[in-house]
């Protein structure tokens, strides 16, 4: 007995074929060859796979003859398809209009047997793979071969080497596992990576504010460096620079919340208001440095170089180790600073390491790395951490700019280092 289909099924299936069908024709249009498919082939080719697989749906023996009729046709139309010639005058190889006839086919079972939002994303996903031509050929034209390797060396390292890792403690030195330190890398990588991605290959993120807010996305540190060095070249530079500096800042506190809302939510709900807190002061700042600072009219056209993130590309495997390397390093003198010296020990250390990569040290906390101390306790040694950066992110605004250009953008960090300190302090009870 065949079982009849939803008329919402029925009505989704015809909708899906005939935009499929619609955006195929629109492609096309522009060539003089006809090409078999379209608004009317792609709903009769959905329509007859899905009867032919409701006649057999166990089996699908049906469906599969038709499948293999089909195949045979596309085979005898790509064989003549083959003997054309292309825009540039090389042999047409392309699969495009073979593969579009299949996936109309197709479309028939997964209407019908699969929840509607598989059969949305398979096809929409098909039209922008379609339509979106050009800009992908272009993107993998600008895409540099060394960029393609390092993604596959991230997927090496979030398929192959993250499942193999023991969830284990090797040492009763730290609760820290393999696994832990590693999915640690892999979330600050990825952060780190979309960021320079964007950076790179998206035109309105190489310059102005936006290069600054995905460079504290990426690394808040060395975008402070890089507009401190451009504050010196003009008053337009210098604003633009000034508040560059202050939005790094701002979009950090928001990147330390993100991470340690991966791995501990409980300590990202104890750290939410206080960080977007100190986020939103450093947002309202940078929009009162760009919109209230006058520059001179000779320079209003002047505008900010791309920022080019220092340490290359996040996902390299040389940086990779090193950060795995810092982790584990940093939960080992976080216990020991826990059991010699208490809470008082694991502050100084947070104070400490606010002059290199926090990163390591925050997602130690948030992973458990540290045993015995509150959540609030735990609160109060990353914001001291944030702080102690915000320190020293001051003293490169003010030695790489030569003190005057960016003296404002160096108060405001020390600022915000003053009050993260002092939610800290009511926090933690130091």
């Amino acid at each position: 007995m065949i079982s009849a289909p939803s008329l919402t099924s029925v009505a989704l299936l015809l909708g899906l074929s005939l935009f499929l069908g619609l955006a195929f024709e629109e492609f096309f249009a522009r060539t003089a060859t006809k090409r078999p498919g379209g608004i009317r082939t792609f709903p009769m080719l959905a329509f007859g796979g899905g009867v032919l697989y409701l006649i057999d749906p166990n089996h699908f023996i049906p469906f599969t003859g038709g499948l293999v009729v089909l195949g045979a046709w596309l085979t005898v139309f790509y064989r003549q398809h083959l003997r054309e010639q292309d825009e540039e005058g090389e042999p047409n190889v392309g699969l495009v209009v073979p593969v579009l006839n299949v996936h109309a086919y197709l479309l028939g079972v997964i209407a019908l047997a699969l929840p509607p939002w598989v059969a949305v994303t398979f096809t929409v996903s098909a039209v922008l793979l379609l339509t979106g031509r050009e800009k992908l050929h272009a993107l993998a034209r600008r895409v540099e071969l060394k960029e393609i390797i390092t993604a596959g060396e991230f997927l090496i390292l979030t398929g192959i080497i993250l499942p193999l890792l023991p969830n284990e403690p090797v040492t009763t030195l730290t609760s820290i596992t393999p696994r832990h330190a590693w999915l640690a890398l892999v979330v600050v990588c990825t952060l780190s990576y979309a960021s320079y991605l964007a950076q790179r290959y998206w035109t309105p993120a190489a310059s102005g504010l936006w290069m600054a807010a995905l460079g504290g996305a990426y690394s808040s540190t060395a975008t402070t460096v890089v507009l401190a060095r451009q504050a010196e070249t003009g008053s337009v530079m210098r604003r633009n620079a000034q508040a560059g500096i202050t939005l790094a800042t701002a979009i950090m506190y928001l990147r330390i919340l993100l991470v340690i809302a991966v791995f501990n939510m409980g300590l990202a709900r104890t750290l939410a208001l206080p960080l977007c807190g100190l986020s939103l002061a450093g947002l309202v700042v940078c929009a009162l440095q760009y919109w209230l600072a006058r520059p001179a009219p000779h320079d209003s056209k002047a505008s900010l170089p791309p920022l080019q993130p220092s340490g290359g590309n996040p996902l390299e495997l040389g940086p990779a180790v090193i950060f795995a390397g810092l982790f584990i390093a940093v939960s080992l003198v976080s216990n020991w600073a826990k059991a010699q010296f208490g809470a008082a020990g694991i502050y100084t250390l947070a104070a400490i390491v606010g002059v290199t990569d926090i990163d390591p040290f925050v997602l130690n906390l948030a992973q458990g790395g540290t045993t015995g101390m509150s959540e609030s306790a735990l609160a109060a040694a990353i914001l001291i951490a944030a702080s102690s950066n915000n320190i020293l992110k001051a003293l490169y605004a003010a030695v790489f700019a030569g003190g005057r250009a960016t003296v404002g953008s160096a108060a405001v960090l020390v600022l915000l280092a003053a009050a993260g300190v002092a939610i800290a302090v009511g926090l933690g009870g130091l």
